[in-house]
């Protein structure tokens, strides 16, 4: 399992919340994005959402599979 901590410089809207799901879908990896206590699948629009993640909020994200690390430092690029 791979973690990784960052800073949302931007608020996703429709479009980059989009983005962001079709680069999570590019990995085998199963990924997830927790802020606060809520925890959603990084290839779900619908979770990502709802996820509603805004400038300046932390997120951990978690990857487990083959090619994890690289999922994790991709996704991370997208909100960082």
């Amino acid at each position: 399992m791979t973690q990784k901590t960052v800073t949302i410089k931007a608020s996703l809207d429709a479009r980059q919340a989009a983005y962001f799901v079709q680069t999570a879908g590019k990995f085998k990896s199963e990924i997830q994005v927790s802020v606060d206590e809520k925890k959603i699948n990084a290839k779900s629009i619908m979770g990502t959402i709802a996820l509603n993640m805004q400038e300046g909020q932390t997120v951990l994200i978690t990857a487990e599979g083959a090619d994890e690390a690289a999922a994790v430092e991709e996704v991370a690029a997208v909100l960082a």
